[in-house]
């Protein structure tokens, strides 16, 4: 059975400028766990995407703020969580293939399929005028002496 060990919240506006703020900020909490350089990498790299996704889609010509959250585990696993009060996803399941996109044609439409190879685990849930949550889970290898 694991239990929670830490957790944390932060709510900031949909600016772009933002999405390097939400990669540095988790990793700077991932950083308890120990993960490797590529760890680290991936979990940044899966809430960027995340994160983007929100300011382009979610609200796209308007100003919301999204909330990221993540806990960690004393079996070494990260749950992050990417929410935004936006548009919602009308299909979800044609929003996770790949190439699809509600973007203009400068988007690849690879958002979701980037956030399922980075992590162990891609959970989304969305309703239309409601928002979208995005839940992503990474387990990090345990070192020498951890629990």
């Amino acid at each position: 059975m694991r239990s929670e060990i830490n957790q944390m919240s932060i709510k900031f506006p949909s600016r772009s400028s933002n999405e390097a703020f939400a990669r540095q900020a988790i990793a700077a909490f991932a950083a308890q766990l120990d993960p490797t350089i590529d760890e680290i990498n991936d979990i940044k790299t899966a809430v960027s995407e995340a994160v983007t996704n929100c300011i382009v889609h979610a609200y796209r010509n308007e100003m919301g703020y999204i909330t990221l959250g993540a806990k960690l585990y004393d079996t070494g696993e990260i749950q992050i969580t990417v929410r935004d009060k936006g548009c919602g996803i009308p299909d979800v399941q044609q929003a996770r293939q790949p190439m699809f996109t509600t973007g203009d044609a400068g988007r690849s439409g690879m958002g979701f399929t980037i956030m399922e190879s980075f992590m162990d685990k891609l959970k989304i849930r969305s309703r239309e005028g409601i928002g979208t949550q995005v839940t992503m889970t990474k387990q990090i290898a345990l070192r020498f002496g951890q629990k």
